[in-house]
């Protein structure tokens, strides 16, 4: 009588004998190195379905639109005057908003760094603030604050001057959408810097500007201009703060996704798309910027460790 427990497992199918460790376990390496790309090619998959289904294809239906008609009806919408109008706004908002959001985040960033002061992280939170707040939200807070029958209305109006539904109410919701972007980027490189090198510069001579100049600027320059690359980027395309305090009239207070939105709900779609394409153009060349900044920045930090 043969002993049970001595027996070896036998494939029913061919009755050749077998091991019982031949096979992999459920939780063994080799079940994890077989289900390991399948995981991987599955989050793969779902990345470029999601991406192709709210990225690719409408970005890629845009440009065929607006090209359906040939490059004739496309130059034509994009030498109208109302679309020159609104790209020279629209520039306009950025080189002005764009410069006063780095200097403010310039300064709070090296104030955050290298100070600690009461209320430093009530600053940082409010930096952060227009990340939360709806820009429609924010633009209504302009209005309630620069409108006629807003705080400063009445003194802005006996002095003859207009902020909302004018250029300077546009300038102002751009930089206040825009301003955490500069403090944000270059906050952590102040910090990562540390104070070594500032406090050894005035140990040598140099003033507080002279060491901003020499020590510190270049330090941060990689970071800075990246901030300033999102400004830009969010400046003109920014779209909810600015309906509100512009009033969108065109050939005056409209701006490129302004002159979008109002081309769409006219039907004059071939100017729409067209628009849209110049946007989007814009926003590839950000991105490009953007990727070859982050390169430059991670080999500056490889080579400082």
């Amino acid at each position: 009588m043969t002993d049970s427990t001595n027996s070896t497992p036998a494939d029913l199918s061919t009755g050749i004998p077998f091991a019982a460790e031949s096979l992999p376990l459920p939780n063994s390496p080799r079940s994890e190195k077989t289900a390991s790309p399948l995981r991987k090619w599955g989050l793969i998959g779902f990345v470029v379905l999601y991406l192709s289904l709210i990225l690719f294809i409408p970005a890629f239906n845009v440009f065929a639109q607006a090209f359906q008609g040939g490059f004739a009806p496309f130059w034509q919408a994009i030498t109208s005057r109302h679309f020159i109008h609104a790209a020279q706004l629209t520039l306009l908002m950025a080189v002005t908003a764009v410069p006063l959001t780095t200097i403010f985040g310039l300064c709070a960033a090296i104030a955050i760094a290298n100070k600690n002061f009461p209320g430093r992280t009530l600053l940082v939170s409010i930096i952060d603030l227009p990340f939360a707040i709806s820009p429609v939200v924010a633009g209504l807070m302009l209005v309630l604050l620069y409108g006629r029958n807003g705080w400063f209305g009445p003194l802005l109006e006996a002095n003859n001057i207009r902020i909302i539904f004018a250029a300077p109410g546009m300038v102002l919701a751009s930089a206040f959408v825009t301003m955490p972007f500069v403090a944000r980027e270059v906050l952590p490189a102040l910090e990562e810097m540390g104070t070594e090198q500032q406090e050894a510069a005035e140990t040598l001579g140099a003033n507080r500007w002279q060491t901003f100049w020499r020590v510190t600027l270049p330090s941060i320059r990689w970071s800075l201009l990246y901030g300033v690359i999102l400004c830009n980027a969010r400046a003109m395309g920014e779209f909810g703060a600015v309906s509100v305090v512009s009033g969108n009239i065109a050939g005056k207070t409209q701006s490129l996704p302004l002159f979008v939105e109002e081309a769409y709900v006219q039907y004059n779609t071939e100017a729409a798309y067209a628009a849209a394409v110049v946007l989007a153009l814009l926003a590839v060349v950000t991105v490009l910027f953007k990727h070859i900044l982050e390169a430059r920045i991670s080999y500056k930090r490889s080579r400082a460790h």
